[in-house]
């Protein structure tokens, strides 16, 4: 798998592209698309849904607010935070091609933007992504609730 960015204007940010490893997609998934321009069929994105668990030594819990709060200002499809000082987990949305794309980027998260958002050095200790319809279902059967407090960043 390859991540690459495209070269941006000056006072821009690059835009993400994604290129993965070959096959991966089961029955009855999307069928692919015609990439214009290509003439190749490419897959189309699917919406993921991440919990990223992170820990590591104590941090002021007000730096690690705004360390938090900064990624998810940079984070496309932010839903929440919750954090302690030792751990923290995050929520979101990814758009990729497919669970293998979705796994990697989040894998990536918190090391892209721990020197942009000043965020502690700590680890990644639990990754979970499910798919868009799975995780809907999870909550219409009682399962894996989305948390208490929608959006934003808050205390455990």
């Amino acid at each position: 798998m390859v991540r690459r960015r495209e070269e941006a204007l000056p006072g821009q940010r690059p835009e993400r592209r994604l290129t993965s490893i070959e096959g991966g997609r089961g029955v009855g998934q999307e069928a692919a698309q015609e990439d214009p321009g290509q003439g190749a069929p490419r897959e189309q994105a699917r919406m993921w849904h991440v919990v990223l668990s992170v820990a590591g030594a104590a941090t002021p819990l007000p730096e690690l607010r705004t360390a938090l709060e900064k990624l998810a200002h940079d984070h496309s499809f932010f839903l929440t935070a919750r954090y302690a000082a030792d751990h923290a987990e995050v929520r979101y949305w990814e758009e990729a091609r497919d669970l293998h794309d979705a796994a990697a980027i989040a894998l990536r998260l918190w090391g892209e933007h721990k020197a942009s958002a000043k965020l502690p050095a700590w680890e990644i200790v639990g990754l979970e992504v499910v798919d868009r319809p799975t995780y809907h279902k999870r909550v219409a059967e009682g399962f894996g609730d989305p948390p208490p407090q929608l959006g934003g960043v808050h205390p455990y």
